[in-house]
């Protein structure tokens, strides 16, 4: 015989499924996703001589048009699909997609060359925003639905508190 599980039952199950997935939540080494920096578990080298060149494509990217999901010029780019876009010619490798595994991907540097990530905290998240650095202080970046590709400072009042770290995929 078969019983059909109370409401009272599938309660208790909804509350002990929901407890044991905040405590898996708690197991890894880093609890928050972005908690502290990522490890490079999978960094990903890209011959330094490409440098320049994605400096040059994130460059004449500016004024595209910004799309949540992005990753073309003619459908617009968000900020990790323009970071996408800028890299793939320099590498036969699959590359990440979201900011975090651009994160995961990448080896932190102290002081950014340009062809470099930079990453920001916009929304309570380490690691949620990126740009492409590329000089002078500048970066270019895909910012927000309603705007385009830009060029910004990294010392501009808004992205110098949100700063959280420049990060490499090219090799030594």
């Amino acid at each position: 015989m078969m019983h059909r599980p109370t409401a009272r039952w599938s309660a208790c199950a909804w509350a002990l499924v929901c407890a044991v997935a905040l405590l898996a939540g708690c197991a890894g080494p880093s609890a928050r996703q972005g908690a502290g920096a990522p490890r490079a578990a999978h960094a990903l080298r890209i011959d330094p001589a490409q440098r320049e060149a994605s400096v040059a494509r994130a460059l004449l990217l500016v004024n595209t048009p910004y799309r949540y999901g992005g990753n073309t010029p003619e459908g617009g780019f968000d900020c990790s699909g323009l970071v996408s876009y800028v890299l793939a010619p320099g590498t036969p490798q699959p590359l990440p997609r979201s900011t975090a595994q651009w994160a995961a991907a990448s080896t932190p540097v102290s002081t950014p060359q340009r062809g470099d990530l930079v990453f920001f905290n916009t929304n309570g998240t380490p690691y949620s925003h990126m740009g492409i650095y590329v000089g002078d202080g500048l970066f270019v970046h895909a910012p927000s639905t309603g705007g385009t590709v830009r060029e910004d400072r990294l010392d501009n009042r808004y992205f110098a508190r949100r700063l959280t770290g420049a990060r490499s995929v090219f090799g030594p």
